[in-house]
């Protein structure tokens, strides 16, 4: 049998959990799909999958040769298009991901001038705030904020952003204005869970970390909902600059502590395609990286 084909199988079978799953996603019959799994692993000499009458569960070993098929069946995907013409013009669905606040601001002017300048393009955007694995879920462009623990990706720095802590002007005249991190335990403190979930913050002083910790009489889940509640004039709030950018220049935020902030956090345009990258990502990656560098908000 043909070695890409039966990489195919795996990954499907593997992803779906399912002989029955991946042979309706295949459109094979699924003895033939448990037909390429028992070649597959007798000429590997390995068992990449262990079954049960109802589950399919990935072995170690299995592991290790999905992420390489993976990797093997998207770099022949490349070729393919690059050897067929397709890289002239980009045509497609391309998925891209990137924070909530960071997708809505600042990605998603982005893709509608790459769409109105593409036109046999579609995309869909993931505006999540964690870390997403574009290979598991299917994505092709992301951005990134912070590290980047995936030494796999392709990655191009286009700015930084900071931790601000942040209020309105009048929550600060009325409760004062911290001068240092100690403060903070004094004031009414609104933590957005994906930020602070620990309900402690920390700052630096030359090289020194401090910690403090406080008791926030709002704990949100979304860093907007923290937004609007500092906004309101409720308390004090930690949030990276480029979420709390526009109300900083319109005066209705005010940034505190600004001698104590630690470091500034890399932001990357990170993608996974090979050597033979498509237009359809090469295009998109060029026109985010151009806009995203020339936005003040991430210098």
């Amino acid at each position: 049998m043909d070695r890409f084909h039966l990489m195919a199988v795996f990954v499907a079978v593997a992803e779906e959990e399912g002989f029955a799953a991946a042979a309706r996603r295949l459109r094979m019959s699924p003895p033939a799909v448990t037909r390429a799994i028992a070649f597959l692993e007798e000429r590997l000499g390995v068992r990449l999958l262990t079954r049960t009458t109802r589950l399919v569960r990935i072995t170690d070993a299995g592991a290790r040769y999905l992420e390489d098929a993976r990797r093997i069946l998207l770099e022949a995907d490349e070729a393919d298009e690059a050897a067929a013409g397709i890289n002239a013009t980009p045509r497609g669905h391309l998925a891209v991901t990137a924070p909530v606040l960071f997708g809505k601001t600042y990605v998603m002017p982005v893709i509608t001038a790459y769409l109105a300048t593409f036109r046999q393009m579609t995309t869909s955007a993931l505006f999540v705030d964690r870390v997403v694995n574009l290979l598991d879920e299917g994505l092709d462009v992301g951005i990134r904020i912070g590290s980047l623990p995936d030494s796999s990706l392709r990655a191009i720095r286009v700015g930084t952003v900071r931790r601000v802590v942040c209020a309105s002007p009048a929550y600060l005249k009325q409760h004062g204005t911290p001068k240092t991190p100690a403060d903070v335990a004094k004031h009414t403190i609104v933590a957005a869970a994906s930020i602070s979930a620990d309900s402690e913050w920390t700052f630096r002083k030359g090289k020194a970390k401090i910690g403090v910790r406080f008791s926030p009489r709002i704990v949100v889940n979304t860093n907007d909902g923290a937004l609007e509640a500092a906004k309101s004039g409720f308390g004090l709030t930690r949030l990276i600059s480029y979420q709390v950018a526009n109300e900083l220049a319109a005066g209705t935020l005010k940034a505190v502590l600004r001698t104590y902030e630690e470091p500034s956090l890399p932001v990357h345009v990170v993608h996974r395609e090979g050597r033979h990258g498509s237009a359809k990502v090469r295009s998109f990656v060029d026109l985010a990286v151009e806009q995203l560098r020339s936005n003040k908000a991430l210098q």
